[in-house]
């Protein structure tokens, strides 16, 4: 993408949204964030760097004019979507109707207006795999409502190729590390959360062996640079993902910080995954490698809290 292009950020003051504001690439002089602000997250506007211009509209994804905001648009990074897998559970309309139906409303906009969209989907759509997955995976299991949304909101896109929609799927690993707008509720984040308040870690009973896909939250944002960059908008699947650990690697780790933290094992309404792992081969072949490290991001983040930290 060539310089003074201009992004639209969905959801842009969230946990993903909050850091790739900052962080996007030069490539783009201007950000229009646009967020309902239903988590209140007004933190993440605070302190914005000088270098680009930026425009922040309070407004919903399922009401909003989207025409209208994409009047000069020339990519569209979709992050607006409920998020906490787990919370989903017994709420599907909901979900389905931020996560799928607002999507539609979104590709819909971009395709009328010949805007490129960037869809973050979800490895885990992937639910219960015996062996080592990829793109190529067609037996796929999602296991929440978030999930059963993200995959038919791929499905519903990959329709769209032959309709002129230039878009591209990101499957990001769980995110972890720091942001203004930074959330707790999945892995990395809700054990550091806990041992940083002197809380027992809870670990779902099946879950302590089994490996799962994480990214890195600078390696999410630098895949989203490097697809802007390169207009990686080729109608494809990409997983994205740092490395895959087990919760043993990730409480192991917190515990080089924290070291009097314990651990409590409980049920989960979706703990029937097997552990899988998911190769990210597809979107290096492109150029694009992670660099992130689990150490180093649940240390910043520990750092964040450490003046609330219990002697």
């Amino acid at each position: 993408m060539a310089l003074q292009k201009k992004l639209l950020v969905t959801g842009g003051l969230g946990h993903i949204g909050s850091r790739l504001i900052r962080e996007v690439t030069q490539d783009v002089s201007e950000v229009h964030i646009l967020d309902n602000l239903s988590s209140e997250r007004y933190v993440s506007l605070f302190d914005l760097p000088a270098q680009r211009r930026y425009r922040f509209t309070q407004a919903d994804i399922m009401t909003a004019d989207l025409e209208r905001h994409l009047e000069g648009v020339d990519a569209v990074i979709h992050l607006a979507a409920v998020t906490n897998a787990e919370a989903t559970v017994g709420k599907e309309e909901e979900t389905e109707r931020i996560n799928f139906d607002g999507l539609v409303r979104v590709a819909e906009a971009c395709k009328k207006a010949n805007v490129a969209l960037l869809f973050p989907s979800t490895t885990s759509v992937y639910g219960s795999q015996e062996a080592v997955v990829d793109e190529t995976c067609t037996e796929l299991r999602p296991q929440s409502p978030y999930a059963t949304a993200k995959r038919k909101a791929e499905e519903y896109l990959m329709a769209q190729r032959k309709e002129g929609l230039r878009f591209v799927t990101c499957r990001f690993g769980t995110i972890f590390g720091w942001s203004p707008g930074i959330r707790f509720h999945t892995a990395v984040n809700k054990f550091i959360w806990q041992a940083m308040t002197s809380q027992p870690i809870t670990v779902w009973k099946t879950a302590w062996e089994q490996k799962r896909p994480y990214l890195d939250l600078g390696d999410c944002v630098r895949a989203v640079n490097f697809i802007i960059e390169h207009e990686l908008f080729d109608g494809e699947i990409y997983n994205v993902v740092t490395k895959n650990y087990t919760v043993k690697d990730i409480v192991g780790t917190i515990k080089e910080f924290v070291p009097t933290i314990e651990v409590a094992y409980v049920d989960s309404k979706i703990m029937n995954q097997l552990s899988y792992e998911v190769l990210a081969d597809k979107i290096a072949a492109k150029g694009f490698l992670p660099a992130g490290d689990l150490r180093r991001g649940i240390e910043e983040t520990i750092g964040k809290l450490q003046g609330i930290a219990q002697a």
